[in-house]
């Protein structure tokens, strides 16, 4: 899902989080393991073509096996369909109603507006996150960071922010990497990210930002062939970089796409 639009590159020093000081990175976190390939399959499982070197699967799917695998998790939205979150740690407007992301029809916000939600909610994604180790993934992808800019005002960026740092800790206390995910516009460093997982930073003019903040350890997806074929040849050589379809479909499926600079 996309993340906002960046407005002022130099604000990302700004933001004042810092992370927690036990959330500490696996000793892996300062070299990239999942090579130029990394397949994103989140819209289901799927072997890997033969040159695949890394994919990123939904939490309910398997790790791939031999090669480094990431797992997805719907950290601070619900997904569609999905009755595992409580009422109570959804987010609610002024007249009770669910506040639903107006892009994403059938995927609500969870209510991370004050410490004691924070911190049940964080709860119930550490169960993921734990289930991710389990399982045998070697990193996570929280999605939905930016989520605080689709709360109609009730959520902040701070909110957002200590949200993260909480999964930060877990991840790292389950072994696990853990991707900032999109949400240019946070300095994911001083939260205790250790990657970058960025949609359309090319469409955007993002990139640099990611690649500034964690170098070549970035996994950039995009979703048209201008933009696909400009990030190949701006960072081709040293960042992970896929085409996709929207729909991230299975080979097999109309309009699946996947294609890789090299």
């Amino acid at each position: 899902m996309r993340g906002c639009l960046l407005v002022v590159v130099l604000l990302l020093a700004a933001c004042g989080a810092t992370a927690p000081a036990d959330a500490t990175a696996p000793a892996d976190a300062t070299a990239p393991p999942w090579g130029l390939r990394v397949d994103y399959q989140l819209g289901g499982a799927y072997p890997p073509a033969d040159g695949v070197t890394g994919v990123v699967r939904d939490r309910t799917a398997s790790p791939a096996d031999g090669l480094w695998s990431a797992c997805y998790v719907n950290a601070f939205q619900t997904q569609p369909g999905a009755d595992e979150v409580p009422e109570d740690l959804l987010l609610h407007d002024a007249a009770g109603e669910r506040v639903e992301d107006p892009d994403w029809p059938g995927e609500f916000l969870l209510d991370v507006s004050t410490a004691a939600q924070r911190d049940r909610v964080a709860d119930l994604v550490r169960s993921w996150v734990d289930g991710c180790a389990a399982a045998g993934f070697d990193a996570v992808e929280p999605d939905n960071l930016d989520s605080w800019t689709r709360s109609q005002g009730l959520l902040s960026q701070g909110d957002a922010e200590a949200t993260a740092q909480l999964l930060v800790e877990r991840a790292h206390a389950a072994g696990l990497l853990i991707a900032q995910k999109n949400t240019a516009e946070l300095d994911g460093v001083a939260l205790g990210f250790d990657y970058a997982v960025t949609e359309q930073c090319q469409l955007y003019d993002e990139c640099d930002v990611y690649t500034g903040a964690y170098g070549d350890r970035v996994i950039e997806v995009e979703y048209t062939d201008d933009a696909f074929a400009a990030a190949c040849a701006a960072r081709g050589d040293s960042v992970a970089v896929q085409r996709r379809d929207l729909d991230v479909s299975v080979p097999g499926t109309e309009g699946y796409a996947s294609r890789f600079c090299r």
